[in-house]
């Protein structure tokens, strides 16, 4: 096997997690063997492999969302997780994280303190610490956390690796266990931007079993002159560590990409972020897992309780005037988009130490959070990239920040200052393709042709496949369906329709087949293979073998006439 074979890679992965000498990063490993025998090496993720925060949930693995006694056995991958598999990634394990998702520091969790790689002594940021570290460390490609107040930008800023919170509803939270459900959202740590870019657009878009999903808008169009707002020096924290702000903004200066720095206003965007845990909206907090609480389990965190308690505090009076507040607030910060492109902050005012967070859990909690807290309360999308490292060689971060809908502009303008291929953000990079088969439901003017047009799917070719192949109309419907299933010798050509899917959406796409239907490779008549539908053998159940009339069209035109074949079908 070659060195970039999808098995050596993936055998690499579990090999380091089982020398691992940092018992607090994961939680629990999924198992090798299954692992390695699900893999595709045709589908486009093929080969990397990735981590899932334990409020995340993946099928075969317990959720605990940093509590033993809270854990249980989801029966399915949350959405984002099953379409990153869909398209062939492996995930490796689920990684630790602040209890309850509560939290900025990563020392909130009954399993541990995950080390950060960087320095010891350094909290590894939270509440997303085992998805960072996993990343730090190299254990994984990438790793998905979750982002409510900025669990997925504080880790990154902690363990110098990126972390990109794309815009609210971008990627769906279904199979996420909810901290302040109407704003989480889950988040993507990697070592490149290019990687970032490609997990996004891989598992992006609209998912209806998620209520908080959207469909994807226009994004907002920069100027041909970027102008990048910078924070006036008065709204900047005093515990800020100035000199690498100043050393990294005076880089961005000068890094010759045409920019304009204007200076921008933040205080609104700061008030905004002190009703995330200042005012009644922590009661969403206590919607989520208040009552389980209430029953008093030896393993909650004290610390984490009082938050969440704390909600109690808080009138329904006293909510309604936070959401007018924060309606104010949020016209306030829309009205910054008129005058820049993209803002850029301070991921933190600087690193935090373990015996800072030991000695004041809640002030040096907060603090982590000051830029970071308003951005889902105000539907922005945010970029965290390391800066300029402090004097003391310890990590610094800046965030760039953009409306709802911009994540493109601000990977595309953070692979510009770091000198990185963005993964086709850029316009120009775009348009990588893949082939898709289909022989039943999703054929055009059939009732799932919709399922590839929304994900900008061309129709390029009607074809038949090679005659090796059996077709049966499965039980079930509407929408009817047919099964393909490879038989070798007593096999006909079925007659197939190619669609062209922006491989970006691949993901996205094969999350919406059911069981016992998948992709896989399909062999046409011209000797070619492309990936296409197949079926399973349990999907023969009740099934009728409709072979001899060579494809799914046929076989319906033929049942249009016969009420007893559509009642069979």
């Amino acid at each position: 096997m070659s060195e970039s074979d999808p098995a050596r890679r993936v055998s690499a992965a579990f090999d380091a997690l089982e020398s691992l000498d940092d018992p607090a990063v994961f939680v629990s490993l999924a198992d090798r063997e299954r692992s390695l025998a699900r893999l595709d090496a045709d589908l486009p993720l093929a080969g990397l492999t990735f981590a899932v925060k334990d409020n995340i949930d993946v099928a075969g693995l317990p959720t605990t969302a940093g509590c033993p006694s809270f854990a249980y056995e989801p029966t399915a991958s949350a959405t984002t997780v099953a379409r990153l598999e869909a398209a062939g990634a492996i995930c490796v394990g689920k990684t630790n994280l602040d209890q309850f998702a509560t939290g900025l520091v990563g020392t909130r969790s009954p399993y541990g303190v995950p080390v950060n790689p960087i320095d010891a002594r350094l909290v590894p940021g939270g509440s997303s610490s085992g998805s960072a570290v996993a990343v730090a460390r190299g254990l994984v490609d990438f790793s998905l956390g979750t982002d409510t107040a900025g669990s997925g930008r504080v880790p990154a800023a902690q363990c110098r690796i990126i972390g990109l919170k794309p815009t609210r509803g971008r990627l769906s939270i279904h199979g996420v266990v909810p901290a302040v459900r109407s704003i989480d959202c889950v988040s993507v740590f990697t070592r490149s931007l290019d990687l970032a870019w490609t997990v996004l657009t891989t598992a992006q878009g609209h998912d209806p079993l998620d209520p908080f999903s959207r469909r994807h808008h226009t994004p907002p169009v920069p100027r041909p002159r970027l102008r990048l707002g910078i924070p006036q020096v008065v709204e900047l924290d005093g515990a800020l560590d100035r000199a690498a702000w100043q050393a990294t903004i005076d880089g961005i200066a000068a890094a010759g990409l045409g920019l304009d720095l204007v200076p921008v206003d933040i205080a609104p965007l700061v008030e905004a972020g002190m009703l995330l845990y200042g005012g009644p909206v922590v009661a969403e907090r206590y919607a989520a897992v208040g009552d389980f609480l209430a029953t008093g389990p030896d393993d909650a965190d004290p610390t984490v309780r009082a938050i969440i308690m704390g909600a109690l505090g808080h009138s329904a009076v006293d909510a309604a005037n936070a959401t007018y507040r924060l309606a104010e607030l949020r016209a306030e910060a829309d009205r910054i988009w008129a005058d820049v492109d993209v803002i850029v902050v301070p991921t933190t005012p600087g690193p935090a130490t373990l015996a800072e967070v030991a000695s004041d859990p809640i002030g040096r909690n907060s603090r982590l959070g000051r830029y970071t807290n308003w951005v889902n309360l105000l539907d922005q999308s945010a970029l965290a990239v390391p800066g300029v490292d402090r004097a003391d060689g310890w990590p610094f971060g800046i965030t760039l920040l953009g409306p709802a809908w911009a994540d493109a502009t601000l990977v595309s303008l953070a692979a510009q200052l770091r000198h990185e291929p963005d993964g086709g953000a850029s316009p120009v990079a775009a348009g990588a393709a893949i082939d898709v088969a289909v022989v039943g439901a999703h054929l055009a003017g059939q009732p799932l042709n919709h399922q590839l047009t929304d994900l900008g799917a061309q129709l390029v070719a009607e074809t038949v496949t090679a005659p090796r192949y059996r077709l049966y109309a499965l039980a079930g419907g509407p929408p009817f369906k047919p099964g393909l299933v490879h038989v070798g010798d007593g096999g006909s050509p079925i007659a197939v329709e190619v669609w062209r899917l922006p491989i970006t959406a691949l993901g996205s796409f094969a999350a919406q087949i059911p069981a016992p239907l998948g992709l896989g490779r399909l062999e046409l008549a011209d000797g070619s293979s492309t990936t296409g539908f197949i079926a399973e053998p349990r999907a023969l159940d009740g099934a009728i073998d409709i072979t001899e009339f060579g494809g799914w069209r046929a076989y319906r035109s033929s049942a249009a006439t016969s009420s007893s074949s559509d009642s069979i079908t």
